[in-house]
């Protein structure tokens, strides 16, 4: 599963990242946020919310609005051990 990471300009296209490096960093750190671009399905974050919580860590998904359009938002997710 690749999911992309949000943008750092609004002009360029998200970076994609897939699961084993997500989970890679999990491993290393005991907390991690990710943000990631509202260009990923949500059946996508679903996904991966249910790969975290199957191995017992705490996974936490919100949609951050970052200006006054409905297109501004991104989903910031919050996985810990």
């Amino acid at each position: 599963m690749d999911l992309k990471l949000a943008r750092a300009d609004l002009g360029a296209k998200p970076k994609k990242i897939n699961l084993a490096k997500i989970e890679e960093k999990v491993v290393r750190e005991e907390s991690v946020i990710f943000y990631f671009d509202r260009e990923n399905s949500h059946k996508n974050l679903l996904a991966l919310q249910d790969h975290f919580e199957g191995q017992g860590r705490s996974f936490y998904m919100s949609e951050v609005k970052y200006g006054l359009s409905d297109n501004d938002y991104m989903y910031q997710v919050h996985i810990m051990s």
